[in-house]
């Protein structure tokens, strides 16, 4: 069993408020939940307007499988905002 742990760092240049960016880490929280089953919340950054960073954490069985879900996790982010992708860092904890 992998534990693969992911930290998203986003860049919303247009948010002004808390309230905006508050829809826009809901909006792409709630559709990576749906899509992929994983746990995903906003861990940094909570009091900086245009800055975004998201924590993702999903059960995986194999090394392939920690590969593919952190790649289709990545792609569907970069397809599903209009804030541009500032860091990635990933973790894979082997139990």
């Amino acid at each position: 069993m992998r534990v693969l742990v992911m930290s998203v760092n986003l860049r919303a240049t247009w948010v002004h408020s808390l309230k905006e960016k508050r829809m826009v880490v809901r909006s792409i929280s709630q559709r990576l939940k749906n899509k992929f089953n994983i746990s995903v919340n906003e861990v940094g950054s909570q009091d900086l307007h245009q800055s975004i960073t998201i924590g993702i954490s999903s059960i995986c069985a194999t090394s392939a499988q920690v590969d593919s879900t952190a790649e289709n996790i990545i792609n569907f982010i970069e397809a599903n905002t209009d804030a541009e992708l500032t860091n990635i860092e990933k973790e894979v904890i082997v139990f």
